[in-house]
């Protein structure tokens, strides 16, 4: 049985690798141009600090001032407090502004991931330029998640990480619904009977329907969708037209 000394030079000792963890994690995450999972922190942490209580202390040292930490798809990173945001937008360089094709597919992909260009064609109901879906690959928001098994074996795309922290969301599933699209003037007049917004999901498993990527896939993202570039990705696909 440990003594009062042993237990209290114990509680000591755990006090100090916590507050040690908790400057380290700090450094780790205003070092980082990326948001950082809890295992990535933990590897750097002493060994008689939790992480978890790590993290927890840290978002409470930071609540309520002009940065916050916050919680990404599963990973840390410090950001602007949401309340002071628009202070620094003023000094902001302009972002490259999306094509309203662009947007659209960004949207359906979010919303309907895994999705093919196919599908998200019969969505909009016009051509999808494959320049259209690579601005968004480079732009870091949408990726190459597998092939569908069906006949042509078909690419399917689902929505990043870098997506949810461009954007402010912690979670795919807090994509606004029908009713907030509503609400926010998205969607005007009435809604017609039986529209719905499928319930969003980024889960990177491969699902039964999809095979995972070819290795030459990885090597050649902007050219595995073979056929030529059409000039207006918002042109009505001809009649027999093969789709990607």
């Amino acid at each position: 049985m440990r003594s009062i000394a042993e237990l209290i030079n114990v509680e000591l000792l755990n006090a100090r690798d916590h507050a040690q963890g908790v400057r380290i994690a700090e450094a780790l995450l205003f070092a980082s141009a990326t948001p950082l999972s809890g295992e990535e922190i933990a590897l750097r942490l002493p060994p008689g600090a939790d992480v978890e209580r790590v993290l927890a202390d840290l978002e409470r040292r930071y609540a309520g001032r002009g940065v916050a930490l916050t919680h990404i798809d599963g990973r840390w990173a410090f950001r602007t407090a949401d309340d002071l945001a628009h202070i620094l937008v003023r000094d902001a360089p302009e972002p490259r502004k999306l094509s309203r094709a662009a947007t659209e597919i960004l949207a359906i992909v979010a919303y309907h991931q895994p999705v093919t260009r196919a599908e998200i064609e019969e969505i909009r109901g016009v051509s999808t330029s494959r320049g259209t879906l690579d601005t968004l690959i480079e732009a870091g928001w949408v990726r190459l998640r597998g092939r569908r098994r069906a006949p042509g074996r078909p690419v399917t795309y689902g929505t990043t990480p870098a997506f949810l922290d461009h954007f402010g969301l912690e979670r795919i599933d807090d994509l606004p619904g029908l009713d907030e699209l509503k609400g926010a003037g998205f969607i005007d007049g009435r809604i017609p009977v039986g529209l719905s917004i499928p319930s969003p999901s980024d889960d990177a498993t491969l699902r039964e329907d999809e095979e995972p990527l070819d290795d030459s896939d990885l090597f050649a993202p902007l050219e595995i969708e073979g056929g030529e570039e059409e000039e207006d990705d918002d042109e009505p696909p001809e009649d027999g037209e093969p789709r990607a």
